[in-house]
């Protein structure tokens, strides 16, 4: 693996999977793959689950990391080609990435969309930036679209927690929120389960949420959120802005919120969520606190999806 920044890195999830599972029951498998190496983390959005887990994991393969939060404690950067650097920015990428290139042997980089023009963000021109002049592995600790260490973590909890000869069904439920968030989780989530292809997937969300079809195409997308939660044994809730009319809230209807009653109909579903959450916007307490919710399990393997990337990069 020379880079993860999307699923289209990954030769077989499955594996991958495998590889998560084995460092969750043996951290330190692995404990001097890393020795004598460094990995930089550099963050331009805050972080603490993405943030945590990759050191924690970094480390458990015996690397050395440094932090680096790019926007209080660094210059501005520019992403530009050929721009006129006579405004706020003061370092070029093409001049900061290739000392980094330098410094560390490999790169994770968190970033953040704008949500206000959906074809420089769905560009991903900070991190493709970054790996064309780095010169050294990048993994996504998220970016503009995309998020797959998380979705990484959630087939993870998921495989660990299936048991049945049948395949599951799992869906992915918009949420209401106070704010537009990103479709990042979201996007990211459905690119992983279709290409993962080892269960039912159904999307649903209100009308005027419709995600990017290069990411969904696969699921089945519905409206109607009692009908897609019948009989499911996932559920995955989140929210996200609309992509269409780029990152505006349409509607933020809280019968949306998922509660106990909505569960009724599914086959006693297990809930998922990345974290953070807006308790009783997006999710109730009754369903958070609840034997249903794996959301703790969840974060936690955070930390054995990262190491499994890291893992891969090392060997390769």
């Amino acid at each position: 693996m020379k880079k993860f920044i999307s699923v289209s890195d990954v030769s077989s999830i499955s594996k991958l999977v495998d590889k998560a599972l084995a460092y969750k029951a043996s951290p330190f498998l692995d404990k001097t793959l890393g020795v004598g190496k460094r990995m930089g983390l550099l963050f331009l959005n805050p972080s603490m689950r993405t943030r945590l887990s990759t050191q924690i994991a970094a480390q458990n393969l015996g690397m050395d990391t440094i932090v680096f939060n790019v926007g209080p404690e660094g210059w501005a950067l520019e992403f530009e080609e050929e721009v006129i650097m006579s405004g706020t920015t003061v370092e070029h990428v093409k001049d900061a990435a290739p000392v980094l290139g330098k410094y560390f042997d490999i790169l994770g980089l968190r970033t953040f969309p704008l949500l206000k023009h959906k074809e420089e963000d769905y560009s991903e021109q900070v991190i493709n930036q970054f790996i064309k002049y780095s010169g050294i592995p990048v993994v996504s600790l998220e970016s503009a679209t995309l998020h797959p260490l998380q979705s990484l973590t959630d087939i993870v909890t998921i495989a660990e927690t299936w048991s049945e000869a049948r395949r599951p069904k799992i869906v992915l439920t918009w949420a209401p929120h106070v704010k537009a968030l990103p479709q990042c989780v979201a996007n990211s989530f459905a690119q992983w389960i279709n290409a993962w292809g080892q269960a039912d997937f159904v999307i649903t969300h209100p009308e005027d949420y419709e995600l990017d079809e290069q990411f969904t195409k696969g699921a089945t997308i519905t409206h109607n959120q009692e009908e897609a939660l019948r009989g499911a044994d996932y559920v995955y809730v989140k929210n996200w802005s609309t992509y269409t009319d780029y990152g505006k809230i349409y509607c933020n209807d809280p019968n949306w919120m998922l509660t106990n009653k909505k569960l009724a109909s599914t086959n006693s579903a297990n809930v998922m969520h990345c974290l953070p959450v807006r308790r009783n916007v997006e999710l109730s307490d009754e369903v958070l606190d609840s034997a249903n919710s794996l959301v703790t399990q969840q974060a936690g393997n955070r930390v054995w999806a990262a190491q499994a990337v890291l893992s891969e990069i090392l060997t390769s």
